[in-house]
């Protein structure tokens, strides 16, 4: 009798756990969409659900740093420095991102300017290079920039948006109704939409940061030309006017050979008559 009693006590409890299970998993399956934490914009991690948490994600609080400089400066071989510049740039790891070459008039000189992406920790080094080869510095200038609370907000903003996206991924395994389902699938598609656009602000900046940028002008002054004025420029024009004079009468005479020939000819023979008409004469 007493087994008999323990068994059916047994039952009883296995049961009772039974339906306490049961409610519990109708209650997650009956999940309603007003508990649902609000889309990205007005998203508040702290209260989300299953997030107990103020910020779970762990921050790069390293100092970020943008640098950007220019410089401009004469040079007596424009190709030549162009090549130091480009070899020196190649061996620091960096490339051009932009190159222009001009002539101005106005200040009669010819000119390239470089836009150049270097390395963080080779931007020094490269600027160093560059100014050494320079005859005269005309201007030089750094600025720095500190985008460490910019970068800490963008990467903090990027990470909530993640895990408001997974809190929505865990509400759309738990639910099995078809309205539930769209609004959760809408609610996502705005967060994945912000996420892109965090993530691509994040990478901007992560390279501004990673790469340096450097503006090269250099020029060579050309040589100034005589307008025509003065005495050394109409001194060497005569001399070139005459030369060339020469020359066409030269090559003149050379193309009129046949008339010379001629000419010739008879001379040659008008003094051999002139000589036999003497010698009959003297006889």
């Amino acid at each position: 009798m007493k087994p008999i009693l323990a068994a059916i006590f047994v039952l009883f409890i296995l049961s009772s756990c039974g339906r306490k299970n049961a409610k519990g998993y109708e209650k997650v399956e009956n999940i309603t969409l007003k508990s649902l934490p609000p889309p990205p914009g007005n998203a508040d991690i702290s209260s989300a659900p299953g997030d107990n948490s103020p910020e779970k994600a762990l921050t790069d609080t390293t100092k970020k740093i943008i640098k950007t400089g220019d410089i401009s400066f004469e040079v007596g071989n424009l190709n030549e420095t162009r090549k130091k510049i480009l070899i020196s740039l190649k061996k620091l790891n960096g490339y051009v991102a932009e190159e222009s070459e001009t002539n101005n008039s106005d200040d009669n000189r010819r000119e390239f300017e470089l836009k150049l992406r270097i390395p963080a920790k080779n931007f020094d080094l490269l600027l160093d290079s560059v100014s050494s080869d320079a005859d005269k510095i005309d201007s030089k200038n750094i600025s720095v920039k500190d985008v460490t609370t910019e970068y800490i907000d963008v990467e903090t903003a990027l990470s909530n948006k993640k895990i408001l996206e997974s809190t929505y991924l865990g509400l759309l395994k738990k639910t099995d109704k078809m309205s539930d389902v769209l609004q959760i699938e809408s609610k996502l598609t705005d967060i994945r939409t912000a996420i892109d656009s965090t993530q691509g602000e994040l990478n901007y900046l992560s390279k501004q940061v990673a790469y340096s940028s450097l503006v090269i002008t250099f020029y060579t002054k050309q040589i100034q030309q005589d307008n025509g004025n003065g005495i050394g420029y109409k001194f060497k024009s005569a001399i070139v006017a005459g030369w060339g004079l020469l020359q066409d009468l030269f090559f003149g005479i050379i193309s009129l050979w046949p008339v010379i020939l001629l000419i010739v000819l008879l001379y040659i023979l008008v003094k051999r008559w002139r000589k036999k008409r003497r010698l009959k004469i003297k006889q």
